[in-house]
């Protein structure tokens, strides 16, 4: 009885991992593939603007999958909670369910993935068969990861981005709230109010200054990082959820020596195993074992 109960309920994949593990290219990749939309989870991502510092997927990556959630909230000083997010997320996974599609759940603010299954008592686990794709690594291959990121949103215009975003009158806890709690903005401040507000711009200076912010970007990202693992591996220990890990390290570690993505190792480490878990968990079936902590 219990089984054909979990047989009738609605499924919800979810895509978990740190920053940099190829989250939103799996989500895209399965909701084409399986008929599916993407719903972010990712705290930063819902509010509008700094598409680099935020690192947003852009329309071509999107791929004509309709996404939920990204960009949605205009004020960049609006706090958007665990609750806004149960709400909003819940609404968005019941309107794709009445298309017929499947939700595909993908970001990396677990906060907000445990307040939607969890919370209210869990009704969102007990409502719906929900399967977990965690995409890890070796930590130190994240780490090196991170660094490759952050070098290439510099490079694609995010002292930019700052600048624009940048207002003098901020206050260090105004860095606490909203949009502003990106890394990648506090960290700009001392360098952009050196160019900017004294408009002391000494080529050494500037270039010292913009090197330290860079840096302090990217420790703090791979701080992020180290959270983010503590707490899916957390999260897989819940009852209920159903965690499969697979281990990406292989193909980050080419990402990490600054060798690019590589598609086949993509295909045959990512795609095929997860599509072929998908598959099963959509089907009623109990999906190929992975590697698991």
């Amino acid at each position: 009885m219990e089984q054909e109960q979990q047989r009738g309920k609605p499924k919800v994949v979810f895509v978990l991992g740190a920053t940099a593990t190829g989250k939103s290219k799996l989500a895209i990749a399965l909701a084409a593939r399986f008929g599916g939309e993407v719903i972010n989870s990712d705290k930063i991502q819902v509010y509008a603007g700094l598409p680099v510092i935020t690192n947003k997927v852009t329309d071509e990556e999107r791929a004509g999958v309709p996404h939920h959630l990204l960009g949605c909230v205009r004020c960049p000083d609006a706090d958007f909670t665990a609750e806004d997010f149960y709400r909003e997320a819940s609404a968005a996974v019941a309107r794709v369910l009445s298309r017929g599609a499947l939700p595909v759940v993908a970001g990396g603010s677990n906060r907000y993935v445990e307040a939607l299954v969890e919370g209210v008592d869990g009704a969102f686990r007990k409502e719906h068969d929900c399967l977990f794709v965690w995409l890890d690594a070796a930590l130190e291959t994240l780490r090196r990861c991170t660094a490759v990121r952050v070098d290439g949103m510099v490079r694609r215009g995010l002292v930019d981005e700052a600048r624009a975003a940048f207002d003098p009158g901020l206050r260090a806890d105004d860095y606490t709230r909203g949009a502003r709690r990106a890394i990648g903005l506090p960290e700009m401040d001392a360098y952009l109010r050196r160019v900017v507000v004294q408009q002391q711009e000494e080529e050494g200076n500037e270039e010292e200054l913009l090197a330290a912010a860079v840096e302090e970007i990217k420790a703090n990202t791979f701080g992020l990082v180290l959270e983010q693992v503590d707490k899916i591996r957390r999260m897989s220990t819940l009852e209920g959820w159903d965690v499969r890990r697979v281990d990406c390290t292989d193909l980050l570690a080419r990402v990490a020596a600054g060798e690019g993505g590589d598609e086949e190792l993509w295909r045959k480490t990512v795609w095929e195993p997860v599509e072929d878990m998908v598959r099963s968990f959509v089907d009623n079936k109990s999906g190929r074992p992975l590697q698991q902590y």
